[in-house]
């Protein structure tokens, strides 16, 4: 890092100082009001809390607002590509928390919706790549020790997926999967967002 760039940077750090030392008690309170929101957020992906939107009307009037912003942008950062029955259970649930908030709002139910599909196509078509590379990679290494003469085939068990080539082939098929499904994963969280108020 050059003079320069530790200079700009000090100073962006100078101007937040100064920013948030002029913050009004409101903005303050309204901070902490989101972070509420991001608390409450976290205790209903747990399942400590069933209905976030009780938990809300619960707060000042004045600080609804900040609890809801809060709620919203966490439930939203835990819609995600998931790997595996437990991530795709904290998805699902994130997306069931978001309709909750909507208030009765048929477009974000669709866009939830619609976001649900994805997230099941995303696991199915994760999971059918995966197998397909699993059933080439055995196919390969069987033709190969095919080709040894008086090798002995019988009980030998390969497991495909703990082969180098398995391994490195399947680290490119899921980034570029990943990257298909996180382009929509993220215009629809984006529309839920620009129509939950978070611009």
């Amino acid at each position: 890092m050059n003079m320069a760039e530790i200079k700009s940077t000090m100073d962006l750090v100078m101007e937040r100082a100064a920013r948030i030392g002029r913050a009004s008690s409101e903005e303050l309170r309204l901070e902490e009001a989101r972070k509420k929101g991001i608390q409450l957020a976290v205790e209903y992906l747990d399942g400590n809390l069933e209905n976030p939107l009780t938990a809300i009307k619960n707060q000042e009037n004045i600080l609804q607002g900040g609890v809801l912003r809060g709620l919203i942008e966490t439930l939203l950062r835990n819609i995600f590509l998931p790997r595996d029955d437990i991530q795709q259970e904290r998805t699902r649930k994130a997306v069931k928390g978001i309709t909750m908030l909507e208030g009765g709002s048929a477009e974000i139910a669709s866009i939830c919706r619609e976001l649900t599909n994805v997230l099941g196509g995303y696991m199915q078509h994760r999971e059918q790549l995966r197998g397909q590379l699993e059933e080439q990679i055995m196919l390969q290494y069987e033709s190969l020790m095919a080709q040894q003469p008086g090798m002995q085939r019988e009980g030998i068990r390969i497991d495909p997926t703990q082969q180098p080539r398995f391994k490195e082939e399947w680290n490119r098929l899921e980034a570029e999967l990943n990257s298909q499904y996180n382009k929509a994963l993220d215009q629809f969280k984006q529309q839920i967002g620009q129509r939950l108020g978070l611009g």
